[in-house]
């Protein structure tokens, strides 16, 4: 062992007894062969491993764990890991104590190994009554730049951004869903590394800095949506986007049969996007090739395979109540506007990729911000005169939509329990007074949640699934077809 390495694990002695010593991670770097090396915050075991050649795994190979006990370490957690595959590196991310943050990052060398381990250590019991949590980890690349003039063309965008920053490779840019000659006034920046990303971002970030003599709104884009090779060759649906707003279902059914007369089972269209269900995978693959790029009343379109929802995920995006129109099994609430999105892969037509194209996800609400200048003239209104799409929570939905339907306010009732280890757990029961003496008095979801605020949320919606799937909210309801998986990223880490 070297004296970095000696000096990694002395850095730790002083807290480790038990399992988990210093002797306890040189016998595991011996064993293994690999290196660790501590730097930034973070201990790096591997990265690469004995023997490696060739460049690092791709994206998509690494996994992010949490609610790691604080007093394990990599002695205990990598045999742990290796069930899944091999470790090419394994982050653990370490306080200056010498314990650890409670979380690490690991590497695999495949993308299938990835997915093995969030299949099969998720929720894991690592100790009696721990369970860690595993999910993928990707690295954002990628910005959201808003407030941008809409009469920009790509190449204009892109070659701004070159000129004020480094490290653009793309530029992602969406058609007007009323004026096809004109964008939406924002745009995804994407860079060749996270860091370049970040540099970017810390550089736009201030409010003082413009582009064409607009002030700019910054910010990172939601990650991409990452589903499983195994689950994509089943999917038989796809996603159209940059329709004309007046095509109609019946004029993409036919284009999508024109290849294969009956080969599409249905569609559904939502305002300048669609979801193309086929009865057979290998025609919706064959469709996807041949409509691709072609035009529709003008329109030229972009065809991939939708990704498939899940189902406990897809309601919020980052907690704050965003709905979905991708999933059959969520709602849309019709009329949406168009504004200013900043989410990557949730759009009527951002971008997750798959083989070069853009997958969808849901248009997000304007998040903007404006400048109150003094003598500006303010009108007092009601909530209630607002459209649906001014609301960015399920809370304030479920509100709106109660007295659209001339019902009572929703009435909430907090409840609570104490987990295993000692933390209070919130769940609201929600009364529909209208409805309370119907078949069903009162809606509860079957999670609990350490905030209020997410307690409240996630009975909203809850609550407002039940009551579509009961028919119980009949206008600016609507189902769709198909949706994306969330997960978290992990923007800020040190790699």
């Amino acid at each position: 062992m070297n004296e970095e390495n000696l000096d990694v694990t002395n850095g730790c002695s002083k807290v480790r007894t038990g399992t988990q010593n210093e002797a306890a991670l040189l016998a595991l770097m011996e064993k293994t062969g690999y290196n660790m090396v501590q730097e930034n915050g973070q201990r790096k075991f591997g990265g690469p491993p004995p023997g490696w050649e060739g460049p690092p795994p791709p994206r998509g190979c690494e996994v992010f764990v949490g609610k790691i006990p604080r007093d394990m370490y990599e002695d205990e957690l990598v045999p742990v890991f290796e069930r899944a595959g091999k470790i090419y590196e394994f982050r653990l991310m370490m306080e200056f104590s010498g314990e650890n943050r409670g979380y690490a990052f690991v590497m695999y060398t495949t993308k299938e190994e990835a997915q093995l381990a969030i299949r099969i250590l998720n929720n894991y019991e690592i100790r009696p009554g721990k369970f860690i949590g595993v999910c993928v980890s990707l690295d954002n690349c990628r910005l959201f730049i808003g407030a941008i003039p809409k009469e920009k063309k790509k190449e204009e965008i892109l070659d701004e951004m070159k000129k004020v920053t480094e490290g653009v490779v793309d530029v992602i840019v969406y058609p007007s869903a009323t004026d096809k000659t004109k964008n939406r006034g924002f745009a995804f920046v994407e860079y060749e590394s996270h860091r370049a990303a970040a540099m970017a971002r810390r550089k736009l970030i201030p409010g003082t800095f413009q582009l064409w003599g607009h002030t700019i709104q910054v910010d990172w884009a939601d990650p991409e949506k990452e589903v499983d090779e195994e689950t994509m060759q089943r999917v038989k649906v796809l996603y159209v986007r940059n329709l004309m707003i007046s095509t109609t279902e019946e004029t993409i059914k036919a284009e999508f049969n024109k290849f294969k007369p009956g080969a599409v089972e249905r569609v559904k269209k939502l305002r300048d996007y669609a979801f193309v269900h086929f009865f057979n995978r290998e025609d919706a693959v064959a469709a996807m090739s041949v409509m691709n790029g072609k035009c529709i009343d003008g329109a030229s379109i972009e065809v991939t395979l939708a990704k498939p929802v899940n189902k406990e995920s897809t309601w919020r995006q980052h907690l704050n109540g965003q709905i979905s129109p991708n999933s059959e099994n969520l709602l849309v609430f019709a009329n949406k506007e168009e504004g200013h999105q900043k989410t990557l892969g949730k759009p009527p037509s951002l971008p997750a990729r798959l083989n070069g194209q853009h997958s969808p996800s849901p248009p997000e609400i304007e998040r903007c911000t404006y400048p109150l200048f003094p003598g500006t003239k303010l009108t007092p209104i009601s909530m209630y005169s607002l459209k649906s799409n001014h609301f960015n929570s399920a809370v304030m939905h479920l509100d709106y939509y109660c007295n659209k339907n001339n019902w009572a306010p929703p009435e909430y009732y907090l409840y609570s329990t104490t987990s295993q280890d000692g933390k209070v757990l919130l769940v609201y029961k929600i009364v529909i007074p209208a409805i309370a003496n119907g078949s069903q008095s009162y809606f509860m979801p079957d999670k609990l949640c350490t905030t209020l605020e997410d307690a409240k949320e996630l009975a909203a919606q809850f609550t407002l699934l039940h009551l579509v799937s009961s028919c119980f909210l009949r206008e600016g309801l609507t189902r769709s077809s198909h949706g994306q998986k969330n997960y978290p990223g992990n923007s800020e880490i040190p790699r």
